[in-house]
């Protein structure tokens, strides 16, 4: 019987609750000294005299460098832009962000470079700061002077500029994809450690291999010189998916101290300098007919990118792809603008793009369904793409693999008991009740394992049957709290007929895996996975040989009975021999190698309903009940899936009612820590209802999808529609996220005033 499909307890946790994981940050290497950063704080100044004298003095220190001691070229953005615009390791003559690296001490301890780092004077001479979108887009201040303008990187009109004269209604709203921390539980840590004329790097990571790539084009080094490994990760959601110049300058620091260096951030450090997400200023338009027929939609992105180029400046196309979300429209119009701020550079978090583009055509339906008087359910039936099982390419170019968006949305609003919520709310209202109800649906499609080249997604894996029968799984995925360790497992113990206790997988090593992918956008189930299972067949294949040689029978009479694990030759199943017996015959190990390609993205889909209370007198929300319908196809492991889902609804709520990352006017961020910013804790959060669907995607053998971040995509909007559900009796059409008591109140304020 498969072991697939079972509610299969997580391996990995028993180390996790004990404290006997590896973290990068607990490691006591030997010889080992400490790096800590000189960080700017200016958003934009120019740097004069940095006298690191007094600092290099102090006790324990080994060094202080600043850019022009480490001479490291500036490393390449991810798409083709002005040279002066791409991100120093230190920066060089000129800040650009509050928490820009300027210099690093390295000393004996931690505490002595923190102490000597104090000691460091720099000599700033302030600039304007561009702080906002539209600061960037008047151009009164240039971000990179060497450029023409702002603007980082740009989508025309796409596929062309649409007409709305002939809709009978037309709602445009400027809505704002609040900027959020990616916030993981352990922040960014890494080691160098030259050994002779070989660079071994000890990182936090989401890939290994994107760290080598990094050193080897940073350095000029050959591949087989840096051996890069990757432990246990405390939360990546995308911000850890490649190095910044804190961990890319720790090469240079041991080479010239001649020591390894270990750099571990704190918590302020990770809120103003590790990549942030969304921040994204959106213009919807959105037209159709006074019966609730959608026939027109435009949406405009600006994207702030930060201070330099990264993910977030790339974003948008992630956001044009999934635009019109899970609707049949016509007409359809997208454009975009990255620019530059004098802010934290933006990079990917949890959806990256794809919760962006839900928001706005979530925000959007629920604004035209107001507009022509029908609720926001008989306007998205009246406009979901029917069922379909063949692919449909919207006009952007995304080819959804398969769907039945229909029925999700049915599912969710039976499981939530939706007339009955009604009802409640309509009551509420009559009696004139302080705490209303507000019921916010969404519904989605996204796209996980991205395929940007056309060749496909591919991954490693590489299952090796040990003398005593048990299985050793390298895996090319680097997990972050997902489960991998169980699911390639129970995967490999499924091909194999082994128990699942008998398989070990391993991951994070250079030496051992030789491809360069990083883990995100939701594509290990699915890739990785999918890699174990061909690994699997492939060391069946070549174990079948050794298994006629001990039964002295024909190749073309071997039969692999799964189920029990055993080679048996055709007709004689009792006459059989285990993995153990096998692979003591075999002259060198039995191995079994892939490198799974995926030839497409796959398109998961699901709907949220979630319901809220807002008290009319304080502008408090208090998620009552959070539904969620998500269909990433086969499920290998349901208690996994259920947790992926959980966390990125946990995410998506905190977003849309909580999170946000604030600069003030001259650029200086106001949410430098959990204290200041908004992170959210279980006491916010309700117990999630779930109810998973199934549509099994073809383009891989196990059928599934990705599922790590459909629960960001859903929520979010889905949450700030019942917000604004809740005081619409009001005449509130919008509120902006996060829908902070403070927001939601000034709105019930100004909307009771205008009434009185």
């Amino acid at each position: 019987m498969s072991i697939l499909g079972n509610r299969v307890v997580r391996t990995e946790d028993p180390r996790f609750l004990s404290g006997d994981s590896t973290y990068v940050a607990d490691m006591k290497y030997p010889d080992a000294v400490h790096a800590v950063f000189v960080r700017s704080l200016m958003a934009s100044a120019k740097l004069g005299e940095i006298e690191t004298s007094e600092a290099a003095a102090a006790p324990g220190v080994l060094g202080v460098f600043t850019a022009a001691d480490l001479q490291l070229k500036r490393r390449t953005p991810r798409f083709p832009i002005d040279e002066s615009a791409h991100r120093p390791v230190l920066a060089e003559g000129v800040v650009r962000y509050v928490g820009e690296p300027i210099a690093v001490v390295v000393a004996e301890t931690v505490s002595q470079a923190v102490d000597a780092a104090e000691l460091v004077f720099v000599d700033y001479e302030p600039l304007t700061a561009v702080v906002t979108v539209n600061d960037s887009l008047a151009a009164a201040q240039l971000v990179h002077p060497a450029m023409e303008g702002n603007i980082a990187g740009a989508l025309p009109i796409a596929p062309s500029e649409i007409d709305f004269s002939e809709c009978d209604v037309v709602v445009e709203q400027i809505v704002i994809n609040n900027r959020v921390a990616g916030a993981p539980i352990e922040g960014r840590s890494a080691l160098a450690d030259w050994t002779g004329e070989r660079l071994l790097c000890w990182s936090s990571t989401q890939g290994a291999g994107v760290v080598l790539n990094n050193i080897v084009d940073l350095y000029d080094v050959e591949e087989s010189d840096v051996h890069v490994r990757a432990v246990d990760i405390g939360g990546g959601f995308g911000s850890k998916g490649s190095p910044d110049g804190e961990e890319l300058s720790l090469p240079a620091l041991s080479k010239a101290v001649g020591r390894p260096v270990q750099w571990t951030e704190t918590r302020s450090e990770n809120m103003v300098n590790m990549v942030q997400g969304r921040a994204q200023q959106q213009t919807v338009r959105i037209g159709g007919t006074a019966e609730g027929d959608i026939t027109h939609y435009a949406l405009h992105v600006v994207q702030d990118s930060g201070a330099y180029v990264d993910v977030g400046a790339v974003l948008p196309m992630l956001t044009m792809m999934m635009a019109p979300g899970t609707y049949d429209i016509p007409n359809l119009q997208y454009s975009s603008q990255s620019v530059f701020t004098n802010t934290t550079p933006v990079g990917a978090f949890r959806g990256a793009g794809r919760p962006e583009a839900a928001a706005a055509i979530e925000r959007s339906v629920d604004l035209f369904a107001a507009e022509v008087r029908l609720a926001p359910e008989v306007v998205r039936r009246k406009n979901l793409l029917p069922a379909f099982n063949e692919t449909h390419i919207n006009v952007f170019g995304a080819a959804y693999d398969c769907g039945n968006f229909p029925a999700a949305l049915e599912t969710v609003l039976e499981a939530a008991g939706y007339d009955e919520l009604r009802a409640e709310q309509e009551r509420r209202r009559d009696a004139g009740e302080r705490k209303m109800l507000g019921i916010g649906l969404a519904s989605y499609v996204e796209i996980t394992a991205i395929d940007f080249s056309g060749a496909g997604v591919s991954e490693y894996a590489r299952v090796e049957i040990k003398p005593d029968g048990s299985v050793i799984a390298w895996t090319g995925s680097t997990p972050q709290g997902q489960g991998h360790e169980t699911a390639w497992a129970m995967i490999v113990a499924d091909q194999l007929g082994v128990p699942f206790d008998a398989v070990a997988v391993r991951f994070g090593d250079t030496d051992v895996v030789p491809t360069r992918n990083v883990t995100g956008g939701s594509r290990s189930a699915q890739v990785a996975g999918s890699a174990m299972v061909s690994a699997s067949i492939h060391l069946v294949t070549s174990a079948m040989e050794h298994a006629a040689a001990v039964l002295e029978a024909s190749i073309d009479d071997m039969i692999f009975d799964r189920a029990a694990g055993t080679f048996h030759v055709a007709g004689t199943p009792a006459r059989a021999v285990t993995w153990a017996e096998v692979a003591v015959t075999a002259a060198a190990p039995l191995v079994g190698i892939s490198d799974f390609v995926q030839q497409a993205s796959t398109f998961p889909f699901g709907a949220h309903c979630s319901v809220v209370e807002v008290d009319l007198d304080t502008g408090g929300v208090t998620i009552l009940r959070h539904i969620c319908v998500d269909d990433c196809g086969t499920i290998v492991n349901p208690l996994l899936a259920d947790g992926q889902v959980h966390g990125g609804v946990a995410s998506g709520i905190a977003q849309a009612l909580l999170e946000e990352i604030i600069f003030d006017s001259e650029g200086t961020p106001m949410t430098s820590n959990f204290s200041d910013y908004g992170i959210i804790s279980p006491t916010e959060l309700p117990s999630f209802e779930r109810i998973p669907m199934v549509t099994p995607t073809p383009l891989n053998p196990l059928g599934a999808k990705g599922i790590g971040e459909s629960g960001t995509i859903g929520s979010t909007p889905a949450v700030q529609n019942a917000v604004v559900d809740a005081v619409s009796h009001l005449g509130i059409r919008h509120i902006d996220m996060p829908c902070t008591s403070q927001r939601v109140w000034r709105a019930i304020d100004a909307a009771e005033s205008a009434s009185a």
